[in-house]
């Protein structure tokens, strides 16, 4: 199925959407999900976050006591095993890759897919999901570098009629806006019974227009007023992407292989339109009771569109991040402006399509980037501010058991990793 469908006015988009619900004014916490399906979307941030920041105390604590079997870098050798650790831990499929001045290493262990023996290599493809986000942020700052906006633009001169007032385009990027996160209320439109896996599965699997998701972004009440705090919203990014096609006439992906893959050299990065998955892939694995791990394949990008469609690989996302942060996609001003935390002190660190984590190598520096967790595939992308540090893994195997331990322990190939670029 064809994505073309924004080639109409805003005017007639807002037509479409404005008998569903009026634009809200009201703010108000959601109501809650009564079923494990509805993970927070931050929760492996968090995750991530803490491992680094417990990597970087322990390698200062370390170094200050002269200990230095505890500061030296990770080998390759150590890494490989890394790997195996993850996967001998519960880990499904993992790739992973480290750029430093001194080393260059990727590996890769488990599967492609639960029930096949297809072993995962370095360079198989994977959903990067949430990375997505600073892909588009690059284009819209892109936008604004040609004047086309300012980060203070409101939405509302972009889409009439869609938000509320107040909501800039900074807001949206930043996730300061209040949108609900999404895509809840989108699937639920589908769903009978929010407590079905049979029935979510069948949801993700299905089709969705970028008028659908913003219908569901107004269906309910928005968090807070514009800018007063931090709440990650996924529909606030479909919104940019509608945005993007709309102020330049392009299809997104058409934006994002001219704006973003072919100058990035990520020559393996995708936007795709159906659920086949071309070439060597990674496919999402869940477990959902005590049954042991499942197939999660076939999924709708749709689901997710400008807040987490892409696919790419390890060595593509570090390609990403290292020409970000460069200067080679926007002006060394505009990467300034996008890494500086816009929410005071919410938690993660979030910037402009972009968030920071401690740095175990140098402390009080950084490292930069994002990560994005699918339904059946987790990934993260992490980058020194000069890009001449990069991490970049992807590993299937996501608990809707609603257990309150993982099911494997991700500091065992991330901690290794992190210390290998020092």
């Amino acid at each position: 199925m064809s994505r073309k469908i924004l080639r109409t006015s805003t005017a007639a988009l807002a037509a479409v959407l404005l008998p569903l619900t009026a634009v809200p004014a009201a703010y108000a916490d959601p109501a809650p999900k009564p079923s494990p399906t509805w993970q927070d979307p931050t929760a492996l941030t968090r995750e991530a976050t803490a491992i680094a920041e417990r990597t970087a105390a322990e390698r200062a604590a370390a170094a200050k006591q002269g200990l230095q079997a505890k500061t030296a870098a990770p080998t390759a050798t150590d890494l490989d095993a890394a790997v195996d650790s993850l996967i001998a831990d519960g880990a499904v499929g993992v790739t992973a890759r480290v750029e430093a001045p001194d080393l260059e290493w990727s590996g890769s262990g488990g599967v492609r897919e639960v029930g096949k023996n297809k072993p995962v290599k370095d360079g198989d493809r994977f959903h990067v999901a949430s990375n997505t986000k600073t892909m588009i942020a690059t284009l819209v700052m892109q936008e604004v570098e040609r004047g086309t906006w300012t980060l203070d633009t409101p939405a509302d001169d972009v889409l009439p009629g869609i938000f509320p007032d107040g909501v800039t385009i900074q807001h949206l990027l930043s996730h300061t806006s209040g949108a609900p996160r999404g895509p809840e209320e989108l699937l639920l439109t589908r769903i009978d019974d929010p407590d079905s896996w049979e029935q979510f599965i069948d949801a993700v699997k299905q089709h969705y227009t970028e008028a659908e998701h913003l219908a569901a972004m107004r269906s309910v009440d928005w968090l807070f007023e514009p800018g007063t705090d931090f709440s990650y919203s996924n529909y606030g990014y479909v919104a940019l992407g509608v945005m993007l096609e709309e102020e330049t006439g392009q299809e997104l992906d058409d934006l994002l292989r001219r704006r973003i893959f072919k100058p990035a050299g990520m020559h393996r990065s995708d936007y795709p339109e159906t659920s086949h998955n071309r070439g060597p892939f990674l496919e999402g694995a869940v477990t959902i009771d005590q049954t042991g791990w499942q197939p999660l394949t076939d999924l709708d990008p749709s689901v997710f569109r400008a807040s987490g469609a892409a696919t790419s690989t390890t060595r593509d996302l570090a390609s990403l991040n290292e020409a970000l942060l460069t200067g080679d996609l926007v002006s060394p001003a505009s990467v300034d402006a996008m890494l500086p935390p816009r929410a005071g002190s919410a938690d993660p660190e979030y910037g402009l399509g972009i968030y920071r984590v401690a740095d175990p190598c140098t402390e009080g520096e950084y490292l930069y980037g994002h990560d994005g967790a699918h339904f059946g595939t987790e990934s993260i992308n992490w980058s020194s501010r000069d890009g001449k540090r990069q991490i970049s893994l992807a590993w299937t195997g996501r608990d809707y058991t609603g257990a309150t331990e993982p099911p494997y322990d991700l500091g065992l190939l991330l901690e290794p990793m992190l210390l290998a670029t020092c």
